[in-house]
């Protein structure tokens, strides 16, 4: 049996059973399962695709010794200061819970026939308690086998809207949307401009949608053409903001979805020889290290990472326990950090 807390499923059928499905001996069938080079292609792949057909489960071996209690933490990138910001927090909580975190930047990096499958075998060979997953979701075969394994996970910050049933941990977008624009319309702006990152990104689209909303509770219009989408980079930013300078009546203040987007709104400004904030507010998202780093320093709606980690990890040793909470969906409150970006509008 699997024992994952107080749930346990079958552990499917035995190498035994695998050898005979893919007409190999036992020993070879074993050789596949433990990565050992010497076996033919062949072989191998009718071994692989027997393991694959029969749901077979590699089992870890810890030799007598207590297996280490671990939880994988599959991130977007190594290289973001977000993923940072996550791995901090999930590291805090799992050293108070005395687990360790094992990190990854991906889930299907391997020169492997059968990526997604050498992932969850990695996973269950050193004895995983869960996973939590930040903007690195799970491909449909992977949610199934999951679901199949009885293998917590949680999905920190998620992309798009997770299926059904599925734990995730996110900030309070919609609200920080609202909070963002209601600053700018404080200092006096009416020509208010957002740039959103991809139309597929639920986190964006709770953003804009507090955007408008925050214009519409105070009676200003909102003007579609100052609603701009691009790839969630500097580069994306840049050119959607020398867009928004072309326009007959370009804003006085732009809401950038993502603080890792302003850089290129910082640039596309100096182009113009605006500055920042005499002649264009900016306010980002997410308050990430870069946001302290900017000439000016960022305006921009905090996005409390660490504990959005921390708290997806209490959710999943709670899940290790027993079932899924009721309610699948947390957010935490988002809140405003201001700094030197933003200002009341050129003649005001």
């Amino acid at each position: 049996m699997v024992r994952t807390g107080s749930a346990s499923v079958a552990a499917g059928p035995t190498l035994a059973v695998v050898a005979r499905e893919a007409g190999v001996s036992v020993p070879t069938a074993s050789k596949v399962v433990n990565g050992r080079e010497d076996v033919a292609p062949e072989t191998r792949r009718r071994v692989t695709e027997a393991l694959d057909r029969l749901g077979y489960v590699r089992r870890p071996r810890f030799d007598g010794v207590r297996p280490p209690r671990l939880v994988d933490l599959v991130v977007h990138s190594l290289e973001d200061s977000a993923s940072g910001a996550v791995l901090h927090g999930a590291e805090e909580a799992a050293h108070d819970a005395g687990l360790e975190i094992v990190v990854s930047a991906a889930l299907t990096r391997s020169r492997s026939e059968h990526p997604e499958r050498d992932w969850l075998d990695k996973l269950v060979l050193r004895g995983s308690a869960g996973i939590l997953f930040h903007r690195a979701e799970p491909s449909g075969p992977q949610y199934t086998w999951l679901d199949q394994h009885r293998v917590p996970f949680a999905l920190i910050d998620p992309v798009r809207q997770p299926p059904p049933g599925v734990v995730s941990v996110g900030g309070a977008n919609w609200q920080g949307g609202v909070t963002a624009t209601e600053h700018l319309l404080a200092l006096g702006h009416e020509r208010i401009a957002v740039i959103a990152g991809r139309r597929s990104t639920m986190s964006c689209g709770a953003r804009v949608a507090g955007y408008r909303s925050a214009l519409a509770s105070a009676g200003v219009r909102h003007r579609p053409e100052y609603l701009r989408h691009a790839d969630p980079n500097g580069a994306g930013a840049r050119r959607r903001m020398r867009e928004l300078l072309d326009l007959p009546e370009p804003p006085t203040a732009v809401f950038v979805c993502s603080d890792r987007m302003v850089s290129g709104v910082y640039e596309a400004l100096a182009e113009r020889g605006s500055r920042v904030p005499d002649d264009m507010s900016v306010v980002g998202f997410d308050d990430l290290p870069e946001a302290r780093w900017l000439t000016p320093a960022l305006t921009t709606v905090r996005q409390p990472l660490s504990e959005m980690a921390a708290t997806a990890l209490h959710l999943l040793l709670r899940m290790t326990d027993g079932p899924r909470p009721e309610s699948t969906r947390t957010e935490l409150s988002t809140r405003l950090v201001e700094r030197s970006s933003t200002a009341a509008p050129p003649g005001a």
